[in-house]
């Protein structure tokens, strides 16, 4: 990041620019999402539990990047359209681990394609060395961030 007495400049912040295509990238994911019936946070519901089944609803919320009341009302929405199926008693403590239906699958099937198109599209303008160092170099700056993070928590 750029900066001088006068604070941050827009157009040389590395900040700004990640937040803007953060930004591009959901604007684009939900435009591919939308004639599916999801949402960004309904595929990554979906595709967290694919990946990872049985997690709770503090798991998923932070996962997708929501608050828990968020990801509890999506999941009771996901339950009651047959998306997901949710223990009715908690094996452990309070928390009732998530799995996906059929239903749930076959959806995340079709989002999942529709999304990797996106990224291809992001990506189309990269090298393959290119892409692996926005991969690696982005990984870098999270766990600086995160570093930071528990250094102060």
């Amino acid at each position: 990041m750029i900066q001088d007495e006068a604070g941050i400049h827009l157009e040389t912040s590395l900040g700004y620019l990640l937040k803007e295509a953060s930004s591009a990238l959901r604007v684009a994911m939900e435009a591919v999402l939308r004639p599916l019936g999801m949402t960004v946070t309904h595929y990554s519901c979906l595709e967290l539990l694919a990946q990872r089944p049985g997690l709770s609803n503090s798991e998923l919320a932070r996962g997708a990047f929501v608050t828990r009341q968020s990801m509890n009302v999506l999941l009771q929405n996901l339950e009651r359209d047959g998306y997901v199926t949710r223990a009715s008693e908690a094996t452990v403590g309070k928390v009732l681990p998530t799995r996906l239906t059929p239903r749930g699958r076959r959806s995340l099937e079709k989002a999942s394609t529709a999304v990797r198109s996106v990224e291809l599209r992001m990506l189309s303008g990269l090298s393959q060395n290119e892409q692996a160092d926005a991969f690696r170099i982005l990984q870098s700056m999270i766990r600086g961030l995160r570093d930071e993070e528990s250094v102060r928590g």
